[in-house]
């Protein structure tokens, strides 16, 4: 690993630990194991470094996000349980969402934009898995797709803050399986005969997903 990545990768930790306002170019330094020669010939100063580091990590939500697009992971519900599944340390935060209480990063115009960004692309990827869980009949259709998406996101942020308030993994864990169930429960009330003559549409939008 080069100078560059690890200190994109020593400043993406201390983002996640500490947040931008908390963090100095000497820590990031001392955490990548480089001299300040190597920190400023990559980048300009914190700031410069702050925006590579905190895209790759938008970058890394985003590929972590992919199932909920994958036909070959299963059904439009199916993916999104395979999503909320995926293992989250809820006491140390999620590394996007703890951005949003730092009070340098919330008025620093190219951070804010990066987190706004990330949780844009989040939200639209809920957007369409939920609509092609409708589609599909999985789900009845007067969920709003938009109004769903953002309580599944604020489920997964909630159980952030009440794990890192409790110091305990459980609240994280306990969150997901209620948005889980939700999911299970609006799934539980459509109707099965329009569950049924809708799974050929959504049999047909898999193989055309895979052509």
């Amino acid at each position: 690993m080069g100078a560059r990545e690890k200190l994109t990768d020593a400043m993406s930790e201390l983002l996640w630990e500490r947040g931008y306002a908390a963090t100095s170019p000497r820590d990031v330094m001392s955490r990548a194991g480089v001299g300040q020669g190597s920190m400023y010939h990559h980048f300009t100063g914190k700031h410069d470094l702050a925006v590579a580091s905190l895209s790759a990590v938008s970058g890394t939500m985003a590929d972590e996000a992919s199932v909920l697009e994958d036909v070959e992971a299963g059904t439009p519900l199916e993916r999104m349980k395979a999503y909320l599944r995926l293992p989250r340390p809820g006491t140390r935060g999620c590394r996007i969402g703890r951005m949003t209480q730092d009070p340098q990063s919330v008025t620093d115009p190219d951070l804010a934009r990066i987190v706004q960004g990330a949780f844009a692309t989040m939200l639209g990827r809920w957007e369409d898995a939920i609509a092609a869980a409708v589609a599909a009949g999985e789900l009845p259709g007067t969920v709003v797709p938009a109004d769903l998406a953002r309580t599944l996101s604020a489920i997964i942020q909630g159980g952030y803050v009440l794990a890192r308030a409790e110091g305990d993994q459980a609240p994280m864990d306990a969150a997901i399986r209620g948005a889980v169930s939700l999911l299970d429960a609006t799934s539980a009330s459509v109707d099965p005969s329009a569950r049924a003559s809708r799974a050929p549409r959504e049999r047909g939008d898999q193989e055309e997903g895979r052509s």
